[in-house]
């Protein structure tokens, strides 16, 4: 009869409905993914060596070429192991890649103690043009080094991301929080975590990007922190 069929047929609708709700997904960001391209933070690592060569040799530590020997050593390894996509492969890989920002972020460090302490003492040159220049080279690089810091310690680092293993993630973007303004397979790569670090050393606050774990908080902190005095320590003793 016709109420039979009407009836069967809002059976139909209804299973297909839950069949289609039983095949939503979480967000790429939550789940197992590829591993995202691996040239953008290997163009960014490389702009870092050739940043801190680039620097004068009084702030760099001795001998001058060796950290950014290592660095590139480091980087080399990474890529000939995951040559095209950050995926995790083998363990080693993990370390590997914490022992380069490491290596980066002292050799950076060492440069900015250096260029402070004499900026404070009154050593250093105080030429403006060469100052600026080392001064700007020395805050690039530091963006670096954080955006690295960032990208590798957000839920877990980029392998544990492309397994999906952790559910909470470390910062908070703005597709995280509005899904309809991004694609379906939209997640943090990082480019995201360039930018999330850059308007951090000049807003010297969180912008649309929120950390949400303690350490993410005081890891953003530092980094402003350093991008300040770097900043009013430079200009002031350049004007």
């Amino acid at each position: 009869s016709d109420s039979t069929g009407d009836a069967e047929s809002r059976l139909a609708r209804i299973e297909r409905l839950l069949e289609s709700g039983e095949r939503e997904v979480a967000p790429a960001w939550r789940r197992a993914t590829r591993g995202e391209p691996r040239w953008a933070v290997t163009a960014v690592i490389l702009v870092a060596v050739a940043l801190q060569w680039m620097l004068p040799h009084r702030l760099a530590f001795h001998p001058y070429w060796a950290l950014p020997a290592l660095e590139l050593v480091l980087l080399a390894g990474l890529v000939a192991a995951n040559p095209r996509r950050v995926e995790p492969r083998t363990r080693w890989l993990r370390w590997w890649g914490l022992a380069l920002t490491g290596v980066i972020s002292l050799a950076n460090g060492w440069s900015a103690v250096r260029l402070v302490a004499g900026l404070v003492n009154g050593t250093a040159a105080t030429d403006a043009g060469p100052l600026l220049l080392t001064g700007g080279g020395i805050w690039l690089t530091n963006v670096i080094v954080f955006a690295l810091w960032y990208w590798e310690w957000d839920r877990g680092g980029p392998m544990a991301r492309v397994r999906g293993q952790s559910q909470y993630a470390d910062f908070l973007f703005v597709q995280m929080q509005s899904p309809q303004t991004a694609p379906p397979d939209w997640e943090p790569a990082f480019l995201d975590y360039l930018y999330l670090s850059f308007t951090n050393s000049t807003a010297f606050s969180p912008t649309d990007v929120m950390p949400l774990s303690r350490w993410a908080k005081m890891l953003m902190m530092l980094q402003s922190s350093v991008s300040l005095a770097t900043v009013v320590l430079v200009v002031a003793r350049a004007v």
